[in-house]
């Protein structure tokens, strides 16, 4: 049998790392993840956040002692802790507990708790791209049109993937296409009508649909989507290439990697690693090349 010392993972390492847990996540079943964190760390420091000021306050008032904050929660949180970080030497760690876990599947964190403190102990870390849609900040996909209006609905339910794929039937029959007029020349011959338009710094949405299979989150660069609104004939060949990571360039879909793009657009429904956000146009999207410091 261990000692009692050593029954809990390092403490050394773990008193420099900060549990950010987001109880409305994973239908506010976090109480089982705290549970065995306090089986596994001693004493830990954690904070359950009900606000985003309150995550703002909680990381500032601990940044000098904490080198690892650790997301728990989905795409939102993350973004939430990781703008606190941007440009510093603090690293994101995360435990998904979202409904659609896109951010974290890409950067391969797992539900395994275990896992994750081995990783906090060996405290590897590469630094990855981020991006910001009119300086506020994305680190996975975000987008207007089609999906910022499943987004604004999906919002009123209580989440799920099922209630997602509903929203989506139910939104896509009835919206109309949203128009898009680009700033600079050299894409001015991508003006027109679109069902959405996706900037994307990894390749999923969530749930594995691939909404930018070639996308890379260290390559200086982000994928603009571009999507035409289709026929119902050609809706099952496109659910079936974004789930097989096969999506490409065709008669409706259109990708544009790009630094930095500015345009203009007819509406301000956004959504923001998918959470919703009001957005005035003229829009300004502008990468930041190795600017999140994530645990591998």
């Amino acid at each position: 049998m261990l000692p009692v010392q050593e029954a809990f993972f390092n403490f050394a390492v773990m008193e420099k790392v900060a549990f950010i847990i987001n109880p409305f996540s994973a239908k506010k079943n976090y109480q089982p993840f705290l549970n065995e964190l306090k089986t596994k760390v001693n004493n830990p420091l954690y904070y359950v956040s009900e606000s985003i000021l309150g995550t703002d306050e909680f990381i500032q008032a601990h940044f000098e002692e904490v080198d690892i904050f650790v997301a728990i929660g989905g795409d939102g949180t993350i973004s939430t802790i990781a703008r606190n970080l941007i440009n510093t030497e603090k690293i994101l760690a995360i435990f998904p507990a979202g409904s659609g876990n896109g951010f974290s599947n890409e950067t391969r964190f797992s539900k395994n708790l275990d896992e994750l403190l081995e990783k906090i102990k060996t405290k590897n870390s590469r630094k990855i791209d981020t991006f910001t849609v009119n300086d506020k900040l994305s680190i996975n996909v975000s987008g207007t049109g089609f999906d910022g209006k499943v987004v604004k609905e999906f919002e009123k339910t209580s989440r799920g993937f099922k209630n997602y794929i509903k929203v989506s039937l139910k939104t896509f029959f009835n919206y109309r296409p949203i128009k898009v007029k680009f700033t600079d020349e050299e894409y001015q011959q991508y003006n027109g009508r679109y069902l959405m338009l996706n900037i994307a710094n990894t390749r999923q949405f969530g749930n594995n649909a691939y909404i930018a299979p070639k996308a890379s989150k260290s390559d200086g660069l982000v994928d603009m989507v571009l999507v035409k609104k289709f026929p119902l004939t050609y809706s099952a060949l496109f659910a079936f290439r974004m789930f097989t990571k096969r999506l490409k360039d065709d008669e409706y879909v259109t990708y544009l990697p790009v630094s930095e793009i500015s345009f203009k657009v007819n509406t301000k429904n956004w959504h923001l690693d998918g959470e919703f956000n009001k957005i005035k146009s003229p829009i300004h999207v502008k990468v930041q090349p190795a600017s999140l410091n994530i645990l591998i």
